[in-house]
């Protein structure tokens, strides 16, 4: 479970306090947390937390670490989408973080041009990235990207560092766009309620993680799952165009 799974339990749990109830996220009457589930459910009224498996007012969901709603599982060499459309999350900023998201100002593009090694599947050029980048900013938009683990990529723009994935979040706020792969960012992107063009590619399923109000760029066959390098994903990948992108992007911010 990843941040954009918990993002997807936050909005799977949303409203739940307002119905009298809160939702456990568990299996088998024990709640199931993992790093990133204490992050993202920080000081979220309507998901029980570990240690209150006994209260009356639960509702229990099964997605959490070793059972997910939009997919069967995985073997040792793909992932198995299943049918499911995400609500949009939620998170709930406190003021420091609030303050720290608007510092960085409005109306900017974040551009996330980097995937997980684990997933090379998901990774749209990078050389693509930076091109539709300076396409933006030859039309006077400011586009960012943040400064994570990894290292920027050069040419995409200026460079935010934020201490925090729910920073992150509260600075992606206050932007136009995003515009980057299937992942944490791009669930995030719906939570805080950002426009988005997704680069789905073949290997997620826009069917199994994307959502309505996003701009989804997949292939007819997208889903493939595989783990290892795979040439049809490659191939996925290669036939989105820098122009399909650009051209997507404006019609989001149009």
């Amino acid at each position: 479970m990843g941040y954009g799974d918990e993002l997807v339990a936050s909005g799977l749990a949303r409203g739940a306090r307002e119905r009298g109830e809160r939702i456990a996220f568990g299996l088998d009457g024990k709640i199931r947390w993992t790093r990133q589930s204490y992050e993202i459910f920080r000081g979220n009224p309507n998901v029980a937390a570990p240690g209150e498996e006994g209260a009356s007012d639960l509702r229990w969901i099964a997605h959490c670490p070793g059972k997910r709603l939009n997919t069967s599982g995985r073997d040792h060499q793909r992932w198995h989408w299943l049918p499911f459309r995400p609500p949009a999350g939620e998170i709930f900023f406190d003021n420091e973080e609030a303050r720290f998201g608007a510092s960085f100002g409005q109306d900017f593009i974040v551009i996330e041009p980097r995937v997980k090694p684990i997933y090379p599947n998901k990774q749209w050029p990078q050389e693509r990235y930076r091109t539709v980048a300076g396409m933006l900013m030859d039309r006077g938009l400011r586009v960012v990207q943040f400064k994570g683990a990894a290292a920027p990529v050069a040419g995409c723009g200026e460079v935010i560092e934020t201490p925090s994935f729910r920073k992150a979040l509260a600075v992606l706020r206050n932007a136009a766009l995003y515009i980057g792969a299937e992942g944490g960012l791009h669930h995030g992107a719906a939570a805080v309620g950002t426009k988005a063009v997704v680069i789905f590619g073949g290997w997620p399923d826009p069917r199994s993680s994307g959502y309505d109000e996003h701009r989804n760029l997949a292939a007819a066959d997208a889903g493939c799952g595989t783990l290892a390098r795979c040439r049809h994903c490659m191939n996925a990948m290669q036939s989105i165009s820098v122009d399909k992108v650009f051209e997507a992007a404006l019609g989001e911010l149009a």
